[in-house]
């Protein structure tokens, strides 16, 4: 009887892996066929209730990452949201103020128990000289407000707003939610550092971090990706503010913000100043309702319950003062959430990661919807793609 010739033994080897791998890519193709179907079934529900004209969501599960897009980036032009589409991220932006305040602070431009009248001369002696850099991005100032007054136009008036500004009480004593608390840690990082506040998160986190497709001011050249948001029937974009660039004016797409969560979920390949700044972001400082305030980032225990996460993210958190505590330092030894929620006239977004799961989600929409809803599609994939999210 004939023998079967043998095969290679390249050829062999090749089999040999081959069949090796089969099950692995198998086991790899039904993860994300569950990561989509939990995304589907937690989103499209959303674009009907809510009219929601188009969204992108982005993940990071078990080291592999993920774009899902839905729906429309404008209504009246019918274009389909791709992965290229750029939405208004409204208050995410101020992760990023917070995160180059922390970098400042790691390369010794800036200490965050440095006041800004230190920075800023006009302020020195002011009531708002009492606060520490630390307060100003953990909104523990002592009232500052949730938006500037009317009158308040510009940068310029922004300034002589702090320096007329009376406290409600001492620094570390409330939590208000504040563009003009992060506005002017803004203001600040960029004098310490020398430049632009918009080109110091170019310059320092934007490029860094490979994300090449989000901006302050959007370009000419990628201007047809830049979503029109919806409100009340209209189309509409945000308008420019005293202090925006650092407080909500930042766009992105699903993929490049998780870009963003992806160094503050592992920043271990970072250079070392980056890698300090995220730590430092990262620190529980005050206890606020069920929440724990950091340095910009809202933080909470995890595994977690939907109804406490509903909680640190309830309108008495967003737009009401509340007492805090400082929070015990054996917090970090915890396994976290972190979360952020953004909005602007026409754009609602929201993030949440949870580093010890290597786990991160990114929601973008074009039009600001109920932040409740945001925060439960959250929760239910989370129930859904981590055992023991309940």
């Amino acid at each position: 009887m004939k023998l079967p010739t043998p095969l290679p033994l390249n050829s062999r080897w090749l089999t040999l892996m081959l069949a090796l791998l089969m099950p692995i890519a198998a086991c790899a193709e039904d993860g994300a066929a569950k990561v989509k179907s939990t995304v589907d079934a937690t989103v499209r529900p959303l674009l009907s209730q809510h009219d929601i004209p188009g969204m992108a969501v982005s993940l990071t599960v078990d080291g592999r990452s993920y774009v899902f897009n839905y729906g429309v980036s404008s209504r009246q032009s019918q274009t389909p949201v791709s992965d290229s589409t750029l939405f208004e991220i409204g208050s995410i932006s101020k992760m990023f103020t917070t995160t180059l305040a922390a970098y400042a602070h790691a390369t010794g431009k800036l200490s965050l128990d440095d006041h800004p009248g230190r920075f800023l001369p006009r302020l020195k002696g002011r009531p708002i000289d009492r606060a520490t850099l630390l307060h100003l991005g953990t909104y523990t100032a002592g009232g500052l407000p949730l938006q500037f007054p009317e009158h308040v136009a510009d940068d310029s008036a922004a300034l002589a707003f702090f320096q007329g500004w009376k406290a409600e009480g001492p620094p570390a004593t409330m939590r208000q939610y504040s563009n003009p608390s992060i506005g002017l840690l803004g203001a600040v990082t960029a004098v310490a550092m020398k430049d632009g506040l918009a080109r110091l998160i170019e310059t320092h986190l934007l490029r860094p971090l490979g994300m090449s497709h989000t901006f302050i001011q959007v370009p000419p050249r990628v201007m047809a990706d830049y979503a029109w948001g919806h409100r009340e029937g209209r189309s509409v974009r945000m308008n420019p503010g005293p202090l925006d660039v650092g407080t909500y004016g930042i766009k992105s797409t699903a993929s490049d913000l998780l870009r963003f969560v992806r160094a503050h979920i592992d920043p271990s390949g970072l250079q070392a100043p980056m890698r300090e700044a995220i730590r430092v972001t990262q620190i529980g400082q005050f206890g606020v309702a069920g929440m724990v305030q950091g340095f910009g980032w809202e933080q909470f225990p995890y595994p977690l319950p939907r109804e406490l996460l509903l909680g640190g993210n309830a309108p008495e958190i967003i737009f009401e003062p509340n007492p805090v505590q400082r929070v015990d330092p054996g917090w970090e030894a915890s396994s976290r959430l972190f979360g952020k929620t953004g909005s602007t006239g026409g754009f609602g977004a929201y993030v949440a990661f949870v580093p010890a799961k290597q786990f991160g989600l990114v929601i973008l929409a074009n039009k600001n919807f109920p932040i409740s809803a945001r925060v439960e599609a959250a929760h239910a994939i989370l129930e859904q793609l981590l055992p023991g999210s309940r």
